[in-house]
């Protein structure tokens, strides 16, 4: 696979929140892309139910222990009277 220059980059977070806050935002962002995995295995398996969905079922399984993993900062965090910073870029390169 060739990739070429990065195209774009998008901000999607870049911010100091609140333990909540930042719990909202990472839980919401988890389950999007929780939805995303489902919706794709559901889409791929409508045309053939024997087809390999391993991909979309470890990524949805990664993504509920990370889920869980942030369990403790947002926890640490609501226990020690702190904010919780988050930054997150998504980069956006056109590959072969």
């Amino acid at each position: 696979m060739t990739t070429t220059e990065v195209m774009d980059k998008i901000q999607l977070v870049d911010n100091t929140f609140t333990p909540s806050e930042a719990s909202d935002v990472v839980n919401a962002l988890i389950k999007e892309k929780i939805n995303f995995h489902k919706l794709h295995r559901l889409s791929m398996h409508e045309g053939n139910q024997h087809i390999d969905s391993s991909y979309d079922d470890e990524r949805i399984a990664q993504l509920l222990k990370e889920k869980e993993a942030f369990k403790a900062v947002f926890k640490e965090a609501m226990t020690t009277g702190k904010r919780v910073e988050i930054n997150g870029t998504l980069t956006i390169k056109i590959t072969d």
